[in-house]
């Protein structure tokens, strides 16, 4: 009998070939700038690391403060950043940003996607429920809440998030994580902008946030040109060099 990673490989093989992406076959055209946008138990300066490399690239990169409120409100927050771009942009997303890169990437602006060790839905796609396929990685029980507001406790950020970080970095990173609404959890995708633009992936094959057998599912469904970073979730600060490289290729500069 054939185990579950198995035939998830099979079906993911499979939907790739039954609907191959209609970039499939292109280069991504050159890019001068790049929006990042951060995902939960994060902000802006997450990219810090990436952002400094971009500009020695001679790139022109911009973070976006995601307000972790509602989906359409961060979709939003990214729409305003890409209408400042003035040509063609890639639009780069961390782990829940994959969803915002999913929905607003489908920007004429936009010319690639780059999404780092984040989720990548299909249009509609109940995205729990796909993760539920997979096992339940560990900083899930870490998840605390005030309210409405949620954010991931010290211990399972410092073990579960960003594992490969020095202590007290990671410690200065908990100390400015932005809390999450939870409506911003029920939101779903109507547009998957992986589907017709050219995409790119990063996963972290050492990552206790996301499951990597789903960033890779996810990454194979959309054809994307793949990485794996020997990395935790926060592969953008522990391994800059490789996000940058990838994200740069998308820009162009291969």
């Amino acid at each position: 009998m054939m185990d579950r990673r198995t035939v998830l490989g099979i079906l993911a093989a499979a939907g790739t070939l039954a609907r191959r992406p209609a970039w499939a076959a292109e280069t991504p055209p050159p890019a001068r700038n790049v929006v990042l946008v951060h995902g939960l138990f994060a902000d802006g300066s997450c990219w810090s690391e990436v952002i400094a490399r971009l500009q020695s690239a001679g790139l022109n990169p911009t973070a976006v403060q995601n307000p972790l409120t509602t989906l359409d409100e961060a979709v939003a927050a990214t729409q305003r950043v890409l209408a400042r771009q003035d040509g063609p942009t890639v639009l780069v997303g961390h782990s829940f940003a994959g969803m915002i890169v999913s929905e607003a990437g489908v920007d004429p602006k936009v010319t690639a996607l780059v999404y780092v060790a984040a989720r990548a839905p299909d249009a509609g796609e109940d995205y729990p429920a796909l993760a539920k396929t997979f096992p339940t990685p560990p900083a899930t029980a870490g998840i605390v809440f005030d309210g409405e507001y949620g954010r991931l406790g010290e211990a399972a950020f410092l073990r579960d998030f960003a594992g490969d970080l020095p202590e007290a970095k990671a410690k200065v990173l908990y100390a400015v994580q932005e809390p999450f609404r939870k409506s911003l959890l029920t939101g779903k995708t109507t547009q998957a902008a992986w589907r017709s633009k050219p995409s790119f992936y990063a996963v972290s094959t050492e990552d206790r946030t996301i499951d990597p057998d789903l960033e890779r599912f996810m990454a194979k469904r959309m054809g994307a040109k793949t990485i794996e970073v020997k990395a935790s979730h926060l592969s953008l600060i522990s391994q800059p060099d490789a996000i940058t490289r990838l994200i740069r290729e998308a820009a162009g500069q291969a």
